[in-house]
């Protein structure tokens, strides 16, 4: 749950943020340009520490690199910038993408080698720094149809998971010589031995809407990703034979979520509210709505008289329309953990409405 001193508006909208690796620091794009990076008291204020002005147009991505403290950003623009804290400020090096439409997603891979890409040139960019030339060097994995709107690594820093406005979902090789090592795939994967870069391991079809989001498990045995169509699934890929899961939601489209063990995960949406997931066997359940979405004294009120009372009252003049009963109060964006080990009981939220959430599990059991 969220307590109201956990939640902080730090923009008119926000499309993306991400920790450092102690989460004493927030970077935020507030639907612009820039990236603001905020400090985060002990009193739970937020202090604009630094303002990073590189992109061209709207950040879409960020990643913060906890190993090498490396902030990782990619936008509209059509390029990627790497940050480096150096004496007392944040210095970018350009990335160049190649690419001819917008970047969509952005993720730095675990040992922090590579980091990738997404676009809307239905192509996903594999980025490796090359020491010889003090540069980054970007290599392309195409083979999709349309945006590419998320990605994830593997744990073996080898396999990259797309998500597609194709309608599919995608496991590809992203190992590159020179960098990746025959021992991170040694005894081969759950999607095959051959991995030349580039390879299509696996391909899911027959989905009903867009892929908004995908995401490994803290193993790399099971994959989920959420449609358009408010679906959620999980590939389960313990050994060769793979086995697909999948669970209707009786609401609006999630847009990003977080596995917080192996068996559960939190998704994020346009319900504005995030919601806990659970896989027992090879069942996919909803747990619950971790916000509460019912205000004192409206509890057994009908939806005819709740609008009734909103146009007697004028709350829904031009402009304004009635509070949700939502902590958020607009679309949920992004979702990132804030905390470590085999389960997280901790993670943060922010939407179009420009807040940032602190959400805890500790209270709540999942699996």
């Amino acid at each position: 749950m969220a307590d109201d001193r956990d939640i902080n508006r730090l923009a008119i909208s926000i499309t993306a943020h991400s920790w450092n690796a102690d989460r004493t620091r927030v970077a935020v794009c507030p639907n612009n340009n820039e990236v603001h990076i905020y400090q985060k008291g002990t009193d739970g204020e937020y202090l604009l520490e630094h303002t990073l002005v590189e992109h061209d147009a709207i950040v879409t991505g960020i990643d913060w690199g906890h190993k090498k403290n490396r902030i990782l950003t990619c936008a509209q623009d059509r390029n990627a910038y790497v940050w480096r804290f150096e004496d007392g400020k944040w210095k970018p090096t350009l990335v160049i993408l190649r690419l001819n439409r917008a970047a969509t997603r952005c993720r730095w891979s675990p040992k922090e080698d590579k980091f990738a890409v997404a676009s809307g040139a239905k192509l996903v960019s594999i980025c490796y720094f090359e020491s010889d030339n003090d540069w980054w060097v970007s290599k392309h994995i195409k083979k999709h149809r349309s945006t590419v709107l998320d990605l994830d690594w593997h744990p073996n820093n080898v396999l990259i998971a797309t998500a597609c406005s194709d309608f599919k979902t995608r496991v590809f090789s992203a190992f590159v010589r020179g960098v990746d090592q025959k021992a991170d795939v040694k005894g081969g994967t759950a999607f095959g031995s051959k991995l030349p870069f580039g390879a299509l391991l696996k391909e899911i079809d027959g989905l009903s809407g867009w892929v908004h989001t995908v995401k490994w498990s803290p193993s790399g045995q099971k994959l989920g990703f959420a449609t358009h169509d408010s679906t959620v699934y999980v590939l389960i890929a313990q050994s060769a034979d793979h086995k697909l899961v999948s669970l209707k939601y009786n609401g609006l489209p999630f847009r990003d979520f977080i596995w917080v063990s192996e068996n559960s995960l939190v998704a994020v949406g346009h319900d504005c509210s995030p919601v806990l997931f659970s896989l027992e066997g090879e069942t996919l359940k909803l747990v619950q709505n971790l916000d509460i979405k019912q205000k004192k004294g409206e509890g057994n009120l009908a939806a005819k008289d709740k609008w009734k009372n909103m146009s007697e009252r004028g709350a829904a003049q031009a402009g304004e329309g009635p509070d949700l009963d939502t902590k958020h109060q607009n679309c949920i964006v992004n979702i990132n953990p804030l905390s470590s080990g085999p389960k997280i009981t901790q993670f943060s939220t922010t939407g179009l409405d420009g807040q940032i959430a602190l959400w805890d599990l500790s209270k709540t059991t999942f699996a």
